[in-house]
């Protein structure tokens, strides 16, 4: 192979696809994604893995004081700060030779972190999370997927059962002595003491 071929292959990804698909729309935290990967290739080469990359990742606005060099003084500043609350990179097939023609399909199942936060999106704030797949191969770019946004919500309460409760209707009566409301069941006064004549 000559110098020419190496360098350009050497920057340049294989001539492959790789797609993800999942079986629902949206998914509960906690809950596993399960997905099919599918990849096909016009070209063979040596791939050390493929994989599928999710990320939760939450971008909020902040107003932070910023030295303004010309005016000489802090300058109240609007900028998007963003941190990953959750990363994961599960391989669905190791090392392996892929050839011309080659088409295959693998599962993909990955767990949504109960402790992560649901999709959001609001004026100052908002948290994503992005799902792609991956051909990861030696000495050139890798070939990806489309990024895709995956829809997360926040899991469902679990139905509260209540017990039969017995309603029972008491019937007040006035105290003869100091003219309180009893129960007609009890049979002193809890106001005076005095013992229920009727």
């Amino acid at each position: 192979m000559s110098f020419f071929k190496r360098l350009k292959e050497g920057m340049t990804s294989p001539r492959a696809k790789i797609s993800i698909q999942f079986s629902k729309p949206s998914y509960a935290l906690g809950e596993n994604a399960d997905g099919t990967v599918t990849v096909t290739s016009d070209e063979g080469f040596d791939a050390k893995e493929i994989r599928c990359e999710m990320q939760c990742v939450e971008e909020a606005r902040r107003v932070k004081p910023v030295y303004d060099a010309v005016a000489k003084r802090e300058v109240l500043t609007e900028a998007w700060e963003s941190a990953t609350l959750y990363s994961a990179r599960p391989a669905v097939a190791g090392s392996l030779h892929i050839t011309p023609g080659f088409s295959q399909t693998y599962q993909c199942n990955m767990n949504i972190a109960a402790g992560a936060k649901p999709t959001f999106q609001s004026i100052d704030s908002k948290t994503t999370w992005t799902v792609k797949a991956v051909i990861a191969i030696e000495g050139r770019p890798d070939v990806t997927s489309p990024t895709t946004q995956l829809q997360v919500t926040a899991p469902s309460a679990a139905p509260v059962i209540r017990e039969k409760e017995i309603v029972r209707e008491v019937v007040m009566i006035p105290c003869k002595y100091c003219g309180a409301l009893m129960p007609q069941t009890d049979t002193a006064c809890p106001n005076c003491g005095a013992k229920r004549t009727v």
